[in-house]
């Protein structure tokens, strides 16, 4: 069994048909999508006309959760710029994303966490608002419960994969469409990849175990920074140009 796992596109349509064009590539067929895949100061009308036809196995992320759960007057500066992008129907699929999914009775996919939409699996955040792995004790209380080997999650824009100690493998394939964000809850944090590419993961069933093999795509970076250097977000600016924010 072997499959590609994107998150976090976040409407950026040039880094996801770079990242299908390499899944292509490497002869993988089957995708499965962790979430927030529209809000940004991007293009996310584009991003759903690439995505929706992919029926890949998808879930909701907290950003798409922002975009149906209320008046466009409570939006956010992530959703405010993407929802007049989306068409009705394309709302209507973000509607019946579910919170979780299993693809083949063995892989567990969610967003952030198994209980929330909105916090980091495996990392934490020090009081001075340093972004760094978290002890596996915490990790593992987070998977309590989930008997299947391998475990997806997104949200942290982070590639990385932590295994607990009775084997279970958890995977972020980190972000394909937004390389960097700083937030300011619960203290004020930053989330660098480093590099401005493209992130995805694709994960192999092998006679050891699930193997990760993360991939980097270069794309044309550069376009994106600039539309939303004309949506005035000079944090999503700095992290399309560089991986870092500034």
């Amino acid at each position: 069994m072997r499959f590609a796992a994107i998150a976090d596109v976040h409407g950026n349509h040039l880094a996801l048909e770079a990242v299908l064009a390499d899944i292509r590539a490497q002869h993988v067929e089957r995708i499965v999508n962790l979430g927030d895949s529209f809000s940004g100061p991007l293009e996310a009308g584009l991003t759903a006309d690439l995505l929706l036809p992919l029926d890949a196995l998808s879930v909701c992320g907290n950003h798409d959760r922002a975009l149906i759960d209320r008046p466009f007057d409570q939006m956010g500066d992530w959703e405010k710029p993407s929802y007049p992008q989306l068409s009705q129907m394309q709302l209507d699929w973000i509607r019946a994303l579910p919170f979780s999914a299993v693809l083949n009775d063995e892989v567990y996919l969610c967003h952030a966490t198994p209980k929330d939409d909105n916090s980091y699996w495996m990392e934490t955040l020090s009081s001075e608002g340093i972004f760094h792995l978290k002890p596996r004790a915490e990790i593992e209380a987070l998977a309590e419960g989930l008997d299947f080997p391998l475990l997806l999650c997104g949200h942290s824009h982070i590639a990385r994969a932590v295994q607990l100690s009775d084997g279970r493998l958890i995977v972020n394939p980190g972000s394909v469409g937004c390389p960097g964000f700083d937030y300011d809850v619960p203290v004020y944090h930053k989330a660098e990849a480093g590099t401005p590419f493209a992130s995805y993961a694709i994960l192999e069933k092998t006679a050891l175990g699930w193997q990760p093999s993360f991939r980097q795509v270069r794309y044309d970076n550069v376009s994106m920074a600039n539309l939303a250097r004309r949506h005035g977000m000079t944090d999503w600016v700095s992290a399309l140009s560089s991986g870092w924010i500034e």
